[in-house]
């Protein structure tokens, strides 16, 4: 269930609490109140199923009195905040919404923006806008090729238990493994949700 302008540490708590054992909490993260208190929301979390935030980039704009462009300069701090927040808790994060329909290109540059800074996905507000988004949030061929391969190796018997191993000639860690995973996964879901 989405919950609209989370403003407060308590709310998600009352609202799991109005809402029973029922579905997992996404939140709005589109006031400027939000974010004075995120890390606080974020500690309460888990308690209350919250398990996603969804940036109200309109709604925060009109707050800040800011101009929301392709480039969003005066939202990078916030939407920097929203990741780390997110990644601290266990969250999953969407960027907001692209107003313009029609321009595809800038479509396409904020979402590359919003994949480059950590976002898992972004909302969006027409179907055409799918296939766009899906192509910045998916992981590349060689991204998906190189994380088969990390994985592949640390599944040969000679890995098993090592945490650190050689694969195509470079050091790889464990949280590699563990982001070639992610990888992969995310390729998985893309697929099935494309068009």
């Amino acid at each position: 269930m989405l919950v609209p302008k989370l403003c407060h540490p308590d709310e998600a708590g009352i609202y799991r609490g109005q809402l029973g054992g029922g579905p997992e909490l996404w939140a709005m993260l589109e006031t400027c109140i939000a974010f004075t208190q995120l890390s606080q929301i974020s500690a309460k979390a888990a308690a209350a199923r919250l398990t996603t935030y969804v940036m109200g980039t309109n709604d925060l704009a009109l707050e800040m009195r800011a101009k929301l462009d392709t480039k969003r300069a005066p939202f990078q701090p916030i939407l920097t905040q929203a990741v780390i927040n997110a990644r601290a808790y266990g969250l999953s994060v969407l960027d907001g919404v692209f107003n313009d329909i029609a321009d595809e290109d800038g479509l396409a540059a904020q979402c590359r923006q919003g994949a480059d800074m950590g976002f898992d996905g972004k909302t969006l507000i027409h179907p055409k806008q799918l296939s766009i988004a899906n192509a910045a949030f998916s992981p590349s061929a060689d991204v998906v090729a190189k994380a088969q391969s990390i994985r592949d190796a640390f599944a040969l018997p000679e890995n098993a238990g090592k945490g650190v191993i050689k694969v195509d000639g470079r050091m790889t860690e464990i949280l590699h493994l563990r982001e070639a995973q992610r990888t992969l996964a995310l390729h998985a879901a893309t697929q099935r949700n494309t068009p």
